[in-house]
């Protein structure tokens, strides 16, 4: 069975793509959490 060398270059830029993707989703989540508080009534009145 044969396995993948990773240069160092590929290492990096795979974890600041994981990084970015991250991000991204704990924004969604953010902005989801404010919306329902909006909707709810908690920071809309």
């Amino acid at each position: 069975m044969e396995t993948v060398k990773v240069t160092e270059k590929q290492k990096k830029s795979r974890r600041n793509r994981n990084v970015a993707l991250g991000l991204v989703l704990a924004g969604l989540v953010l902005l989801f959490y404010v919306i329902t508080l909006v909707k709810v009534g908690g920071l809309g009145n």
